[in-house]
């Protein structure tokens, strides 16, 4: 068979491509080949396992595919001949004229001794290993949890949630390290210690224990935990299996794109966990996931895939994160002090502590804690925050404030709408007052 655009995967970063080339270029064949009959949405798959508690409640809906004249095919590319642009799928040949490589991730599991183990998961983005991990889990007692990333503690409060004994170990520091600086990552192990997770920092996890089934994880300083299940959140690893395949360029950080994710060769690009990122800041490769990233490199991709429409790329990975524990949102964009001083910034903290709702005595009023930081020179270069649900756009403000290089007087001038039930009051906004107290410290700075 023979399509315009073909599209190797259907996540969030395939459906998007396909969308936007839909809307960029009207009168194109758009194909889509995906492996899985059944698509996840990413990061709803921890609460599977509490909140939703079916498989099939967290799946892409594939409707929208063929509203927009989209061609799914269920099927597995095996090889690219990349010269004469045909794509060999295990029961077809299909040629192209463009393609978008959006094979996404796999599961990065260290190889613990007793790895092997049944009941021992990684986490991946298929329904029906998903549907075998949640089947244990319903008849487990004690989850132990190794890594203690996003999918780590959101899998630890969804299944403390669901009356589950969760042990949760991390060798770093603090859960939640590499984003959020000490005192917020001692916020979330707080929360769920609140839920009655055990948290084991600054540990590293010597074996799994069990005959046929997994029966207990014993730590290197010889404290034994027992388990039922044991899920490993340990991090994910570029999917480049088919790229490195057709001869693409690529690395550890995976498939090399530029900034309008085209690949090392002509009229192929690669969009989402599979393709390399660079950091923002400094343009060195950076090891992060997030279907918000893939799904804005999809757009890029979507708008250009025949030539340069819309000056849209990708310049850097920025990293806006956000999750909730219990009812405790963390949201982080650009970087944390730690970053900060790994790279060699000088910069200045401004802080602020408000209430969400006006006046304070409105039920259900909680504390924002914002912290922001700014170059020398008064460029915001990050920022975290945490409160109640309003976190999850609030960082979205912040995280466009680092992108378009706002500084800290000009973001001292926004015009910011409130709302007694929705917003802290106009007379001290969370960001603002944060902003505010940097431009204290950085005109005492230049006077000092």
């Amino acid at each position: 068979m023979e399509t315009d655009i073909l599209i190797i995967g259907g996540g969030p970063a395939g459906l998007t491509v396909a969308m936007t080339a839909r809307a960029n270029y009207p009168d194109k064949r758009i194909t889509i080949v995906r492996k899985d009959d059944i698509a996840m949405i990413p990061c709803g798959i921890p609460y599977i396992f509490g909140t939703l508690k079916k498989v099939e409640k967290n799946k892409i809906n594939d409707e929208i595919l063929a509203k927009n004249n989209i061609q799914l095919i269920i099927d597995e590319v095996i090889d690219v001949d990349v010269g004469n642009k045909i794509a060999r799928l295990r029961n077809d040949e299909i040629k192209y004229e463009k393609l978008v490589l959006a094979t996404g991730s796999l599961p990065s599991l260290p190889k613990i001794e007793g790895y092997e183990l049944k009941n021992v998961f990684g986490v991946y983005k298929n329904a029906s290993k998903l549907q075998e991990m949640l089947s244990a889990i319903d008849e487990a007692e004690n989850v132990v949890i190794i890594g203690g990333g996003f999918i780590g503690v959101e899998f630890a409060d969804e299944l403390a949630k669901a009356g589950k004994k969760v042990s949760i170990v991390e060798i770093l520091p603090h859960l939640l390290y590499l984003s959020f600086d000490d005192e917020f990552c001692a916020m979330a192990e707080e929360k769920l210690k609140m839920n009655g997770v055990s948290i084991y920092t600054g540990k590293r996890v010597k074996r799994i224990e069990g005959n046929e089934s997994v029966e207990g994880v014993t730590l290197e300083d010889g404290s034994r935990l027992d388990a039922d299940v044991v899920i490993m959140a340990t991090g994910a690893k570029p999917n480049t299996e088919l790229a490195e395949k057709m001869g693409l360029k690529t690395s550890k950080y995976g498939i090399d794109v530029d900034e309008y994710m085209r690949t090392s060769m002509p009229d192929i690009f690669a969009v989402g966990d599979c393709a390399a990122k660079r950091c923002f800041f400094t343009r060195r490769h950076k090891p992060i996931m997030l279907a918000s990233i893939a799904t804005a490199e999809a757009r890029v991709a979507g708008s250009n895939l025949y030539s340069i429409n819309s000056f849209r790329n990708i310049f850097g990975t920025l990293g806006i994160f956000s999750t909730k524990i219990g009812d405790l949102t963390l949201g982080a964009a650009g970087l944390i002090e730690r970053m900060a001083e790994e790279e060699g910034f000088k910069y200045i903290v401004g802080e602020s502590k408000v209430d969400d709702k006006h006046p304070s005595s409105l039920p259900g009023t909680r504390k924002i804690k914002t912290k922001l930081l700014f170059s020398n020179d008064g460029f915001m270069i990050g920022g975290q925050i945490a409160g109640g649900d309003t976190v999850g756009e609030i960082i979205n403000l912040i995280g466009f404030a680092i992108e378009t290089k706002m500084t800290a007087p000009r973001f001292a001038n926004l015009q910011i709408g409130t709302h007694p039930l929705l917003t802290p009051p106009p007379t001290a906004p969370a960001t603002l007052k944060a902003v505010e107290d940097a431009i204290r410290k950085i005109y005492r700075s230049d006077t000092a």
